[in-house]
């Protein structure tokens, strides 16, 4: 019998939420990743939840029909991490007219089966405060809803939900080897012809597991993967794109966003972002190369720039940049020659001819990542058996909270522990839910909490992060559990370095 029914190598969101999927199902479930997770594409995201508005300009609109179904679904199974904004999308002269994207927000508003979030509202920003940060030339545009999120903590949620059914997660475990072991007796009830045995590296130690199905859900890695690890032939209609964001400090005073048609036809936000900065993306650009090593150029944060100056009266150069990231989308390329273009759509390869099947995922957005789990399973029912999808409706940690009750949570976790600051309360409200309780706990002073490391961070989180949730390194905590890397020095990162150096060894999750 082999030791899982289905192994999946890369998490990411793709490969974290199929996890979560198939060990409710009552899977045996292996994932394995080379890195921290959600290291790669799906921390480099621009942090939304969203239908995809210019979709509809490209007539997807089952991409977005489904895009904006998922948000409703995942406001409610993740309140505290996806989280309603509203936009706001000036009217450009010269570009697309107003009867368009009227129309655009009228389909928008009515294709995903809205029922919480707001509709659209034409703005007079001649009048209007969200039109103060703007120039001059606007006189109108439309203000819409749409979430936020944090991308990175949605992936690690994921998988610490499969963890907690089940799944073994196993990061900075590198799948160095896999091939197919033709062996009927390998397999539980003999309706596989084989199965997969991978070779999987951590710390210089090897070790072999064995599965019934193999995920590759590598993202950006999926054709390295498949031609070096699997020595298989290159994929087909496999295409990299790359997207830069930048972070300077806070344009605007309020919490809305600015969606921004650009001369290119493209559309460019610009966002609040943890308080004191705005977070501006994305680009577009074809990608070829090392993944790992992927970071803007110096030609896209000037685009950027650009975008900026363009539409704000404030005015901004690279110098101001206190943040930049890039990430590599893999997408299944359908053709298009701009990369703007390219369907963001899923697409699941499935490769039963040789035995074990092997099973290769394209594209995908973070929003619809629920959905393609679902679908990925549905794909592999003749091999696994068909188990009820149950993910809708069951919340992800700390999500158990009532959709519209997160200021009452907030409110609540304020009265327990009075001796948090409001900025402390709420960013741990919105990252842990209602297991912040598990952080703080009997906590009467801000010295039970241990050392602060800088920010608000302390040791009592850090621990947890340690323990529970993979974290190895203060990257792991400083850019991808949290955004605190940006109230961070130096010196305040080597002394939470040393500290988790310290800890290094204990038991995680």
């Amino acid at each position: 019998m082999a030791d899982f029914d289905l192994a999946i190598v890369g998490g990411g969101i793709n490969g974290a939420g199929i996890a979560r999927d198939a060990a409710g199902r009552g899977f045996r479930v292996l994932l394995v990743e080379q890195h921290d997770l959600g290291s790669g594409t799906s921390s480099a995201s621009t942090k939304l939840i969203h239908g995809g508005l210019r979709y509809l300009e490209q007539g997807d609109f089952r991409l977005v029909r489904e895009a904006l179904a998922e948000r409703e679904v995942l406001m409610r199974i993740a309140p505290h991490l996806v989280r309603p904004m509203r936009f706001l999308l000036p009217a450009e002269p010269g570009l697309r007219p107003a009867w368009m994207l009227r129309f655009g927000l009228f389909l928008y508003d009515r294709l995903g089966g809205r029922r919480v979030l707001p509709g659209t509202r034409t703005v007079d920003l001649s009048r209007d405060p969200l039109g103060l940060p703007l120039k001059g030339r606007y006189r109108y545009g439309f203000e819409y809803s749409d979430c936020r999120t944090d991308d990175a903590r949605l992936v690690v949620l994921n998988a610490l939900d499969a963890a907690e059914r089940g799944a073994v997660i196993r990061t900075r475990t590198r799948c160095v080897e896999a091939h197919r072991d033709d062996t009927r007796d390998g397999t539980r009830d003999g309706t596989c012809d084989g199965i997969w045995r991978l070779v999987l590296e951590v710390r210089g130690r090897r070790d072999v597991a064995t599965a019934r199905v193999l995920i590759n859900a590598t993202g950006p890695w999926a054709a390295l993967f498949n031609e070096t690890v699997l020595q298989r032939p290159p994929l087909d209609h496999f295409r990299l794109d790359k997207g830069s964001h930048i972070v300077v400090p806070r344009l605007f005073d309020h919490d809305r966003g600015y969606v921004f048609q650009t001369v290119d036809r493209r559309v460019v936000f610009a966002l609040p972002f943890e308080s004191d900065f705005t977070l501006i993306g994305t680009t577009d650009r074809r990608f070829s190369g090392d993944p790992t090593r992927v970071a803007p150029d110096a030609d896209e944060i000037a685009y950027l720039c650009n975008v900026v100056n363009d539409h704000f009266r404030a005015r901004i150069s690279p110098a101001d940049v206190v943040w930049a990231f890039a990430g590599v989308r893999s997408l299944y390329d359908d053709g298009s020659r701009k990369s703007q273009d390219v369907t963001r759509d899923y697409v699941l390869a499935l490769d039963e001819e040789d035995g074990a099947p092997l099973l290769t995922l394209y594209g995908g957005k973070i929003t619809t990542y629920r959905r393609l789990a679902e679908a990925a399973l549905d794909r592999l029912a003749g091999v696994l058996g068909s188990r009820p999808a149950w993910t809708k409706d069951a919340p992800l940690p700390g999500g158990d909270i009532a959709v519209g009750a997160l200021e009452r949570s907030i409110a609540e976790t304020r009265d327990a522990w009075p001796f948090l600051g409001e900025a402390h309360v709420r960013r741990l409200v919105h990252a842990y839910g209602t297991r912040v309780i598990r952080i703080l706990g009997s906590a009467e002073k801000p010295d039970d909490l241990g050392p602060r490391f800088g920010a608000d961070l302390t040791a009592a989180e850090v621990g947890y992060l340690m323990t529970h949730e993979w974290a190895q390194t203060e990257d792991d905590v400083l850019w991808r559990r949290s955004k605190l890397g940006l109230r961070f020095s130096r010196e305040q990162r080597a002394r939470l370095a040393t500290f988790m150096a310290g800890m290094i060894g204990q038991p995680s999750a």
